[in-house]
């Protein structure tokens, strides 16, 4: 018998080495077979599997890339907690952290520098909530151009902590942007807020969409959707 089934059946996890991961098991009414990923944080692995699909065979699925999953565990970056004297990436760049007690306590940018004051041991939550206000304004200003390329009102804006996806669009035209695209470059950024908008349009991946995406994004969507691609991960470093 193998190991799995000698399992509490309500433990929906799976041990690699010294790290358990929790599974989370979802179902899917298009999905044909099962699909196995870790998340972005590596902190969880999902199993996406069909309608009918049975929980049990989700684990055992899981169980059988083991191997799998903690090479795709091992592929992620370390974690990079930001501290003082250490840096974090802001649109593309590498800035410096230069905390001091002397500084002001929100964050102040300037010269590829950050200068920020309060708790050292707060550092973390303060530069995430200067991110995340910052990430607003950004993204208030792409929706707006993008929305007006397409003879749309600005759509309503919420920020988004999701550990896969870059953005969605309701079918309510609500657009929600991950947050942690402050820290890539603007034309990734703004290439994921241009591809909401041709979403308010069409509401699909059809022809029509790409055309649309295309035709109102001004810069090179493959070289964004590389980026994306080969350093989304490194997003999470940080912030978890």
């Amino acid at each position: 018998m193998i190991d799995w089934l000698r399992r509490d059946p309500d433990d929906l996890s799976v041990t690699l080495g010294d790290t358990t991961l929790p599974l989370d098991i979802r179902r899917h009414p298009t999905a044909r077979r099962m699909i196995l990923r870790l998340a972005d944080d590596g902190a969880s692995a999902r199993v996406t599997l069909p309608r009918w699909g049975r929980t049990i065979d989700a684990v055992e699925f899981a169980h059988s890339r083991r191997d799998w999953l903690a090479a795709q565990l091992d592929k992620r970056p370390p974690a990079r907690p930001p501290r003082a004297g250490g840096t974090i990436a802001y649109r593309g760049q590498v800035v410096r952290i230069d905390w001091n007690s002397s500084h002001r306590r929100k964050p102040q940018l300037a010269d590829e520098t950050i200068h920020v004051g309060g708790p050292e041991e707060t550092l973390p939550a303060r530069l995430r909530r200067w991110l995340q206000a910052e990430v607003r304004e950004l993204f208030i200003a792409d929706l707006a151009f993008y929305s007006e390329r397409v003879c749309l009102p600005a759509p309503a804006l919420a920020l988004s902590n999701a550990r896969r996806r870059w953005g969605s669009c309701s079918s309510a035209g609500q657009v929600r942007l991950n947050w942690r695209l402050v820290m890539a470059p603007d034309a990734v950024r703004r290439s994921v807020a241009a591809h909401e908008t041709a979403h308010r349009v069409h509401f699909d991946h059809s022809p029509a969409f790409h055309s649309l995406l295309d035709e109102i994004f001004e810069d090179n969507l493959a070289a964004a959707d590389a980026w994306l691609k080969k350093n989304g991960r490194s997003l999470y470093a940080s912030f978890g």
